[in-house]
């Protein structure tokens, strides 16, 4: 993965619990980086130590913090650079998650190893969709709730979201019903 989310996991528990935590998450995940630098590339190893880390230091699940993070991840995007980008991929909750494989696309161009997971919307009704999520990836599921959630406050809209078929249950892809409502 990319250093922008090492940065952004550091950024989130730093911003939440202080350097002397995360100091400690660094040192229980032995991961030996003074500084992710946001363009370069890091094994999917070192994010997943710092996690597995994280939740033992801040007794959460690995599921909760994926959660949290993916919530801070929408907020810290937009605001290291990519918001106009973000802007341009739809101005409402619906029409962007529609449009997240083109903002992927998008970012691909300024990195080059980027390895985006793959989003399609179905059953799009006023106030529902299902959402279908691919990944070569594991473990980031928990984030898409946490993502969705994080774009529900961007567009101002409420949102429930609800995994209904699970990848690890056998699933070819996981899936989400996505239920809003705009404020």
């Amino acid at each position: 993965m990319y250093g922008l989310v090492n940065k952004a996991i550091h950024d989130m528990v730093c911003n939440r619990f202080g350097e002397e935590v995360w100091q400690e998450i660094k040192q229980k995940s032995e991961v030996n980086v003074e500084v992710f630098i946001s363009m370069e590339g890091y094994p999917d190893d070192v994010t997943h130590r710092l996690v597995k880390a994280a939740s033992i230091v801040l007794g959460l699940s690995a599921s909760e913090i994926m959660q949290a993070f993916g919530e801070f991840w929408v907020q810290y995007t937009s605001e290291e650079g990519y918001g106009e980008m973000m802007d341009m991929s739809g101005e409402t909750l619906p029409e962007f998650l529609e449009n997240l494989d083109n903002l992927h696309a998008r970012v691909g161009v300024s990195f080059p190893k980027l390895q985006p997971p793959s989003f399609e919307c179905s059953d799009m009704e006023e106030d529902s969709l299902s959402l279908h999520y691919r990944s070569s990836r594991e473990g980031l599921t928990p984030m898409i709730v946490g993502l969705v959630k994080g774009l529900g406050t961007r567009f101002e809209t409420e949102v429930d979201i609800t995994q209904t078929q699970s990848r690890d249950d056998g699933a070819e892809h996981d899936e989400f019903l996505v239920k809003y409502k705009p404020h």
